[in-house]
């Protein structure tokens, strides 16, 4: 009987789509239904290795299964994959192995679902990570592991609906400065905190394998394996079902635009100073754009097509994510960039390849969220954004202005909020933020370098939040997706720069209890809420005006109508503003109304002051 461990793409070529060109004389074709890395069968006592492979010599597998002595692997006719049985397997056994390249070169398996790393699982607590399996003794480097009678999770949540994009407010976190243990499971029992947010999608940063334990995550090794710093695989199985019994996405943010260093696919085919060699079927040699950190991986390999697809599928389907956010998008491309500019043109071979991959992702999954972290041509983003995935919008230079209270350098002009500025057809095309992993916190803006005007200063921290409380309300009056910071609606203030950009933050829930924040809080969940339950936040029938110092959202729909408007200067201004009609409007945070006899209204607002007006009150 045919078992498959895990849900990866069953190869029915033989040839890992690469059309493999070569006839090896006795080759042994790979047995049907076999799968990358392990499939597990007779019950699960016996287990077939498969590793893609072209034009190495020999490829044995080592592992507790034989005493870490090599066994040869089959080579497949067409000279591209390597493959072995082996038998007397125990299914409730967790085993560790390697493979062993033409007799010197020991590398873990690309697609096993958990590593054992000698550097770095020392210090992950057992709290974290009950009974880790020991790191072998007497070998080196990292690990592949393989059990073929885990655990199993029963979901609870097997009908989730996602909330639909027009609707989407996503809470970005990174667990490792969200949460004092780091785990999924105190994570699980925070839900509510978001709960009562109001947000409905989560992005976690990349919780696949990466260097380290102490990272943001971006410095990807291994793709299908969960970083155990988290917590174990059921662990997050359970969080994410927490979550859709919840009502809440989630979306992992991914790293396919390059590997690091102890990625296999960098190892099995490296020059000898480490880096991609020329006969790499997975990695370019050099990196083609200005922002490379890792390996850049050649997006234009049928290889790397082909790995990319069946991770994004692992996950999908393995722990039932509702999502991607794709980090560095712009980078998947072979077309050569010396500055931002050039890499942000439009580029057609990129869009070929983001087409084929959306459809790929929406053909296993129809409403499948698909978000790039892409920054190219609006030309280019409109063609993304038409089909359905959504750009990150980034606006976190203009936001600090605008809390600060500067007009210039650069300009608080938040226009960049609603979609037709892009050319947008698509309506829900963007996910557009203040501060995201990647920016300054706009609080720790307003305390060190806010402007003053007299008494009045957004240095001054109840003031500084004051002004993150009307950055809020304009922020999600916008139509289409909206994203937020962990901790961005209690006007966390520390840099980003503390402990190194990507370093340790501290967790501040005390800031939970500060009266001036948790009214920020209150802010936020109002205006989320408002923005979820009142279909006239994703209408297309708009007006705003957003470059002045007293700036101003109209929206109106067959609903209701919605006035926002807020003044960003740090003194005193008197304006007119242009109501769609005349008549009583409530404001939704007062609870006040004023009668408007003239749709051209005159109002003076003081500095900061805000205001978020409807002709019915807003649902909330």
């Amino acid at each position: 009987m045919l078992h498959v461990s895990c849900k990866k793409q069953v190869d029915t070529n033989n040839n890992n789509n690469t059309g493999g060109g070569t006839t090896i004389p006795n080759g042994k074709p790979l047995p049907t239904g076999a799968v990358d890395g392990v499939t597990f069968i007779n019950s699960g006592t016996s287990v077939i290795f498969n590793l893609y492979a072209p034009g190495k010599n020999t490829v044995s597998v080592i592992g507790d299964f034989n005493s870490w002595q090599p066994t040869a692997m089959n080579e497949t006719p067409d000279g591209t994959r390597w493959w072995i049985q082996i038998d007397n397997i125990n299914p409730a056994t967790e085993y560790a192995y390697q493979y062993l390249i033409d007799g010197n070169l020991k590398v873990a398996d690309p697609y096993t679902e958990k590593i054992l790393d000698p550097a770095n699982d020392g210090s992950i607590p057992a709290s974290v990570y009950p009974n880790l399996k020991p790191y072998p003794t007497g070998q080196t480097g990292i690990v592949s592991t393989f059990q073929a009678t885990p655990t199993a999770y029963t979901w609870k949540v097997t009908n989730f609906t996602r909330p639909a994009q027009k609707n989407l407010v996503v809470y970005e976190l990174l667990v490792r400065d969200f949460v004092a243990t780091h785990s999924y499971q105190t994570l699980t029992d925070t839900l509510n905190y978001l709960v009562n947010l109001g947000v409905n999608a989560i992005e976690l940063l990349p919780v696949n394998e990466f260097e380290g334990n102490d990272s943001w995550g971006y410095n990807s090794n291994f793709m299908f394996a969960l970083d155990k710093y988290y917590g174990t695989k059921n662990a997050y199985k359970a969080f994410i079902d927490a979550c859709h019994a919840k009502g809440i996405a989630v979306i992992q943010d991914i790293v396919l635009e390059d590997q690091f260093g102890s990625s296999p696919l960098v190892q099995m085919y490296a020059a000898s100073n480490g880096a991609p060699a020329a006969n790499n079927p997975w990695l370019a040699q050099t990196t083609t754009h200005p922002d490379g950190v890792g390996y850049q991986m050649n997006h234009q390999q049928a290889a790397t097509q082909y790995f990319t697809e069946n991770v994004m599928k692992y996950w999908m389907q393995e722990y039932h994510i509702d999502g991607y956010r794709f980090d560095e998008a712009k980078g998947y491309t072979q077309v050569v960039s010396t500055d931002e500019a050039s890499w942000a043109a439009y580029d057609a071979s990129r869009v070929a390849l983001w087409t084929k991959y959306n459809s790929y992702m929406k053909g296993l999954d129809p409403t499948f969220y698909v978000i790039l972290e892409m920054f190219s041509a609006n030309q280019e983003e409109t063609l993304y954004a038409n089909q359905g995935m959504m750009m990150w919008t980034n606006l976190s230079g203009p936001a600090e202005q605008a809390t600060m209270g500067y007009a210039t350098n650069p300009s608080w002009d938040i226009s960049g909020l609603f979609y037709d500025g892009y050319g947008f057809t698509s309506p829900y095309g963007l996910v557009a933020y203040w501060e995201s992993h990647d920016e300054e916190r706009t609080m720790y803006k307003n305390e060190t370098f806010g402007n003053i005007s007299g008494n009045y200063s957004t240095k001054d921290i109840p003031t500084g939040l004051k002004r993150e409380e009307m950055a809020a309300a304009f922020l999600m009056s916008s139509p289409g997706p909206k994203m937020i910071w962990q901790f961005e609606e209690l006007g966390y203030d520390i840099t980003i720069n503390q402990n190194g950009r990507t370093g340790d933050k501290p967790i501040l829930w005390n800031y939970n209890t500060d009266v001036n924040r948790r009214h920020l809080y209150s802010v936020y969940a109002q205006m989320i809420k408002m923005k979820i339950k009142n279909p006239v936040f994703a209408s297309t029938n708009f007006k705003y005006s957003l470059a002045g110092s007293v700036k101003t959202i109209q929206l109106t729909d067959a609903t209701n109508n919605v006035e926002v408007v807020g003044n960003f200067d740090v003194t005193t201004q008197t304006t007119i503003i242009t109501f769609p009609s005349t008549g009583t409007w409530y404001d939704n945070f007062s609870g006040a109304s004023i009668n408007v006899p003239s749709v051209n209204y005159p109002i003076t607002l003081a500095p900061g002051e805000y205001h978020v007006y409807s002709t019915t009150p807003l649902n909330y």
